[in-house]
């Protein structure tokens, strides 16, 4: 005995040719009169044609926005978290400028100023005879400005034994103002007597004049 077996509807067979020959045959002046196949592939291709325009125009600006103001966003909060360390630091970092202000204010008051040059120079020559050194040479230089102080160089020769330039050495580092003694050279000489070459080198604060004068002529 055989057994029948159920089947649904036949599913009608597509038609390549025909189809293609709906396409052909289209009258532009009467869609209305258009096979069903050709509406619908039309109907299609409008629709994508439409979504992707819309995509292009309308959602890809708003997209680029959206991605712009994440960015700041994330700009901002990087700002935020910077300011708000700051603002929890802020104590600390006034103690800390007090600080530097007092010590840049003792390091200035060791800087002559125009007026005390002269006696700063009347310091270091009375620091070598007071030990019993020979002035050969103690020539000033022309000072060499630099950002709000100038450097005034002094050529020095002296003459003395190893022990009066050592104290001699010692009394400038004792003196109030800034003196460096630099390019040292000895020589030895009659009885045992050393010359002693150096460029000592003292340091003045320009007023606020001088700076501003500096400030024109560096930006000329």
């Amino acid at each position: 005995m055989k057994l029948k077996t159920a089947s649904g509807p036949a599913l009608p067979k597509f038609d390549f040719q025909q189809f293609a020959e709906d396409f052909r045959t289209l009258d532009p002046r009467d869609p209305g009169l258009w096979p069903f196949a050709p509406k619908v592939v039309i109907l299609l291709l409008v629709f994508v044609v439409l979504i992707a325009a819309l995509g292009w125009f309308g959602w890809k600006p708003q997209l680029d926005e959206l991605d712009a103001a994440r960015e700041q966003e994330n700009t901002l909060r990087q700002e935020w978290l910077a300011k708000k360390q700051q603002a929890v630091n802020l104590e600390a970092h006034r103690k800390q400028l007090e600080e530097i202000n007092r010590t840049f204010g003792a390091l200035l008051k060791q800087l002559p100023n125009a007026s005390e040059v002269e006696k700063l120079l009347v310091d270091i020559n009375q620091a070598g005879v007071g030990q019993g050194l020979q002035f050969e040479l103690f020539q000033p230089m022309p000072e060499a400005p630099k950002d709000f102080y100038a450097e005034l160089p002094i050529k020095i020769r002296l003459t003395g034994t190893y022990h009066e330039l050592g104290a001699f050495a010692g009394d400038i580092a004792k003196l109030s103002r800034i003196v460096t003694l630099n390019d040292i050279s000895m020589e030895v000489g009659k009885d045992s007597l050393l010359t002693f070459n150096t460029i000592a080198k003292t340091f003045r604060y320009l007023d606020d004049e001088e700076v501003a004068r500096q400030k024109k002529g560096a930006k000329k």
